[in-house]
């Protein structure tokens, strides 16, 4: 894959699962939330979760709205998710 040799965050796989669970959502619920649902499968959440793919950038976007935290939260692993989520971050959306 293309991401060879790219430093990759360590803990984003399970930040992202701590988005979900705090979320409250199967991963099925997940995959509508994040506006996928039409492009790849619900075992995609799946294997983002237990590390075995990286998400791309607009995925990991779409997690931080969803969330409702900054996108730097879930890709700095010096940096925690709040203990709460939702977050507090409102993005302004001009659908």
């Amino acid at each position: 894959m293309g991401t060879k040799g790219r430093p990759r965050p360590v803990h984003l796989s399970r930040k992202l699962r701590q988005i979900r669970i705090g979320l409250k959502l199967s991963q099925a619920q997940m995959v509508r939330r994040l506006g996928f649902e039409d492009s790849f499968h619900v075992g995609r959440i799946s294997e983002y979760e237990s590390n075995l793919r990286e998400p791309s950038l607009l995925v990991l976007l779409a997690y931080a709205r969803v969330a409702c935290v900054h996108l730097e939260d879930i890709v700095d692993d010096t940096i925690d998710l709040p203990a709460r989520l939702p977050g507090s971050i409102i993005y302004d959306r001009a659908d």
